[in-house]
């Protein structure tokens, strides 16, 4: 009999010959290619995980809370001490992972015969959820620099006139951050392209924020009612086994994407362990201080070894440049691996990402870095 073949089913024509969103997931020693916190949660967290599971568990015969209350309330309260601006539990609403909440996004916003705009290289997975969603996508400009080029962003989004824009800060891949005046003249700018019918949304993508010498743009959500800020437990928080990603916005907006979310999307379990993760936040924040002091220093011995570095405001750096003659990003990336190892290749031609880790591991990290540029080095001068 003759297996069926994802073409022979009765597909959306937009996803064929599409490909699912994810990262290789290979046993090497050093995995620095998914931009997770490398520190296991601390012993008195976990156990105080287990308490609220336990808890939780006792009543898993009924249907979780279906608004989260208690922890929409507890991370507003996340947001306010630590951005300095004042945010509601009405302002707030969480899902599984902040992918899930741009997907709620697009499904109010977005769907079929409207679009989407972000500015790549950029996060992928905006692209494949607007198309998961029926919603166009356009690929809006960038600079030499992978800055946003703030002319030509409104002179895009002038001319598509999108419903949604996109706007990753800090950028992942490129680990760029966008400053306020840039967000504010998008935004303003995409008020502009669309008078009528509410508007268009714009969503500030600011999953590893908390690792970006720049304030969280949170702030400019006052007065902004299309203006959406979406974050993420699994980084800084160390939890992206936990999958919890949230919005803070008007109170309008978490009442429109109510409109589109399943029932009882988050379960007992996921909400009492971000829970216990949030009465942790100054130990888990201590470890993003670690790391932040880790990426500097990626950035300055990879420089030193003659790479050319993105500045990086998040968890990981961009690197490169990898010249086709020398075998490309692609070449890099298998010597690396070769090495024991592995980073992202984004499909940015001639970079590469790499995530960073503990000491240790991005020592060994820097001694593959090493040995690759010298092979390279040394093809170029025979």
């Amino acid at each position: 009999m003759t297996a069926t073949r994802i073409d022979d089913l009765p597909l959306r024509d937009e996803l064929r010959g599409k490909f699912p969103y994810g990262a290789p997931q290979l046993d090497v020693p050093v995995r620095l290619n998914t931009n997770e916190n490398p520190y296991p949660l601390p012993d008195a967290l976990v156990a105080r995980i287990a308490e609220r599971v336990t808890e939780a568990a006792r009543h898993l015969n009924r249907y979780p809370d279906r608004d989260a209350v208690e922890l929409r309330e507890k991370l507003a309260g996340y947001l306010t001490r630590t951005t300095g601006h004042p945010v509601g539990r009405a302002q707030v609403w969480a899902a599984n992972g902040s992918n899930e909440i741009l997907q709620q996004l697009l499904q109010a916003f977005g769907g079929p015969g409207r679009q989407a705009i972000g500015f790549e290289p950029s996060y992928s997975m905006h692209a494949l959820i607007a198309r998961g969603t029926g919603t166009g996508w356009l690929s809006g400009p960038r600079g030499e620099d992978f800055t946003i080029d703030a002319p030509a962003a409104r002179q895009a989004i002038a001319a598509h006139r999108p419903h949604v824009v996109f706007v990753c800060s800090p950028n992942n891949p490129t680990g760029t951050a966008v400053d306020a005046a840039t967000v504010l003249a998008l935004y303003d700018a995409a008020q502009a392209a669309r008078p009528e019918g509410g508007g268009a949304l714009v969503v500030v993508d600011e999953a590893y924020t908390e690792f970006s010498h720049h304030p969280s743009l949170l702030p400019l959500l006052a007065g902004r009612p299309n203006l959406v800020i979406s974050r993420t437990m699994s980084k800084a928080f160390g939890a992206a086994g936990l999958r919890l990603g949230y919005l803070a916005a008007d109170p309008a907006v978490v009442d429109a994407v109510q409109l589109v979310r399943l029932p009882y999307h988050l379960s007992a379990v996921t909400q009492a362990t971000a829970l216990a993760a949030l009465e942790h936040t100054d130990t888990l924040l201590g470890y993003v201080a670690q790391l932040k002091a880790e990426r500097d220093r990626l950035v300055t011995e990879l420089r030193a070894l003659g790479c050319r570095v993105t500045d990086s405001d998040a968890n990981f750096v961009q690197f490169g440049r990898f010249e086709e003659a020398d075998g490309g990003a692609r070449g890099a990336w298998r010597a690396l691996l070769d090495r024991g190892v592995l980073v992202r290749d984004n499909g940015v031609p001639g970079w590469l990402r790499v995530t960073a880790g503990t000491p240790e591991e991005n020592d060994a990290f820097l001694d593959a870095v090493r040995e690759l540029m010298k092979a390279i080095n040394e093809r170029r001068n025979a």
